[in-house]
């Protein structure tokens, strides 16, 4: 059983997928994928607070759970380009926030895992969005190096859901139709 929830929020596509596999429940956030619209700088705190509710809520629940949080290699380096720093610094902290959540899930003894993967460029709608007054600008980029496809991050969701019950995968790196780094816990 699938189940996409989707929600758009300017240029930007936030989804969710939940999905059931052999009875392990997944949940699979790309690119945020927030419940409320509350922004860091003008949200409200009660928003904020509804979104961490239902999140911390799963570990209460006697279930086997997996969380994929997947996002930007922006997480763990930064470019030399004054434009991405934010950007970078944004994906520096859900790099943090994620560690932290499945250190917190562990220590709690649940059966919830939580895993970052961090594609490198995967050839989506993306460079469309961010260039999208320059859609020869997009097309190029998917064009410049060989790109990682939709299915190479399924197989590295695989990979990990065929992890056994004490074995926590906590980051996967991907770059350019290579796993550099699988980091156990």
């Amino acid at each position: 059983q699938v189940t996409w929830i989707a929600g758009e929020a300017g240029a930007h596509i936030n989804v969710i997928i939940w999905i059931v596999h052999q009875g392990v429940e997944v949940c699979i956030n790309n690119a945020g994928g927030l419940a409320l619209q509350e922004p860091l700088l003008s949200g409200k705190t009660s928003g904020w607070k509804t979104m961490m509710d239902v999140n911390s809520s799963l570990y209460r629940v006697n279930k086997t759970f997996h969380i994929f949080v997947c996002f930007s290699m922006s997480g763990y380096r930064v470019v030399n380009n004054a434009d991405a720093h934010f950007y970078t610094a944004s994906k520096y902290a859900v790099t943090a926030l994620t560690e932290g959540l499945r250190q917190e899930l562990r220590e709690a003894k649940t059966h919830i895992r939580a895993t970052c993967i961090s594609p490198g460029l995967v050839e989506t709608e993306f460079a469309y969005h961010l260039f999208s007054e320059n859609p020869e600008k997009a097309a190029a980029t998917y064009k410049s190096i060989k790109c990682l496809q939709a299915a190479d991050i399924a197989n590295a969701v695989v990979y990990v859901l065929s992890a056994p019950p004490h074995v926590q995968v906590s980051i996967i790196h991907h770059w350019r139709k290579q796993y550099c780094v699988v980091s156990f816990c």
